[in-house]
């Protein structure tokens, strides 16, 4: 049997690799153009999500994930989530909005975002520059590797 991961899906920029490096216990980590399994983790590139065509990627990926994290930036000034996108996973779905410290955020943008993607509330909204902010998302996520 596979061992089952946290899968982290986002557009480029949204704090992916960000939130990996943290679930995964610290450290630097790369940014890459393609997945990555860690022990923990599977990391996405952003094109997936932003390219159409890719997302068959991300849908067949997912039979490898325990949950899925999937991220909105609020400084994002666009919809990066096709409509409903969250129904294509038989896993739990997690909203994170990420970047809601920054002056340019739109936290609201954020949450229409992961509501018209499927995504079910509550949002947990996190900051990579204060690990405490990912503390209660990190028990929870790791909470569903068995």
């Amino acid at each position: 049997m596979r061992k089952k991961r946290i899968m982290i899906v986002g557009a480029g920029r949204s704090g992916k690799t960000t939130l990996a490096s943290f679930l995964e216990g610290g450290g630097a980590i790369r940014r890459v153009p393609n997945m990555v399994y860690r022990s923990v983790t599977l990391d996405t590139p952003g094109p997936y999500l932003e390219s159409p065509w890719m997302h068959h990627h991300l849908i067949a990926s997912a039979q490898d994930a325990c949950c899925i994290a999937m991220l909105a930036s609020a400084t994002e000034k666009r919809f990066t989530y096709p409509p409903e996108f969250a129904k294509a996973f038989r896993v739990p779905i997690f909203g994170v909005i990420t970047k809601g410290d920054l002056s340019e955020a739109d936290i609201e943008m954020a949450r229409q975002d992961l509501m018209q993607a499927g995504v079910n509330p509550p949002y947990h909204e996190i900051n990579g520059q204060d690990p405490e902010s990912m503390r209660a998302l990190k028990e929870l996520l790791l909470s569903f590797i068995g």
